[in-house]
């Protein structure tokens, strides 16, 4: 019986490839109480490509889907999307349920293990929005960071093109550089996800700590047949968006 429901967010068409397929799927059959609801809009990430990071509009549009959510009746929402982590950390703060980023619980686990970080990515805006949230994890941890940025733009096109094991590869070989100058490698976009990697460092992916996250997020949820005591009063309003904030998969 399915008693939990999670919403996941997408910004890119593939997610069934890049999400579902490789981590969702596998994780349902693990956790057969628990219900998922896709929620699709790869306008987020052309828009956040086009102007450097997400914008206002962005961060506007993150917050009616996590509405559209809590309509629906989830228990909880991950964004599968790295570039609008920054819309995600606004949101939650009006929303009646959990709300968090695929990317949030590799940042505090890569804090943990060391204190310079190699961030790999493809996508132009990613690497930022994966220091960001570093920088909190490292912040809320009361340790200082430093950390390189690798993008392989090429390896993108390839991406783009469906043409997944070139892209691999070519990532792959990025990893390699940064490796001997750093305590961890971190990828941060779910594309990024299923890339395997021996170079004597810690490699840290988003994936299966994101829906670890999302199990422990569920788990606190307290319904019963008298109401949902589990949940705040959704309090939703206009906000004052910031501009632009750099940082998808």
């Amino acid at each position: 019986m399915k008693t939990k429901k999670l919403a996941l967010i997408h910004t890119v068409s593939w997610y069934e490839k890049s999400v579902n397929a490789p981590f969702v799927r596998p994780w349902l059959a693990r956790n057969p109480d628990v219900e998922v609801v896709n929620l699709m809009d790869d306008s987020l990430l052309a828009e956040s490509i086009a102007h450097h990071g997400a914008t206002p509009a962005v961060i506007k549009r993150i917050q009616f889907y996590v509405m559209a959510a809590e309509a629906m009746g989830a228990d909880a929402v991950m964004c599968s999307c790295t570039t609008v982590g920054e819309g995600t950390r606004l949101t939650r703060q009006y929303a009646s349920i959990p709300v968090f980023n695929i990317d949030e619980p590799m940042a505090r686990e890569a804090v943990k293990l060391g204190r310079r970080f190699g961030i790999i990515a493809t996508v132009p805006t990613s690497p930022a929005a994966t220091k960001r949230q570093l920088e909190i994890a490292a912040q809320a941890a009361g340790i200082a960071i430093k950390t390189q940025i690798v993008v392989n733009e090429k390896a993108l096109q390839h991406l783009l093109k469906g043409e997944i094991e070139k892209h691999n590869e070519l990532v792959h070989r990025e990893m390699d550089r940064p490796a001997k100058k750093v305590d961890v490698l971190v990828l941060g976009q779910i594309s990024l996800a299923q890339i395997q990697h021996e170079n004597g460092v810690p490699v840290l992916q988003v994936g299966h700590s994101g829906l670890a996250e999302a199990r422990r997020l569920l788990d606190q949820v307290n319904r019963n047949s008298g109401g949902e005591p589990g949940r705040r009063p959704a309090r939703f309003a206009p906000l004052a968006t910031p501009g632009a904030v750099t940082g998808c998969d």
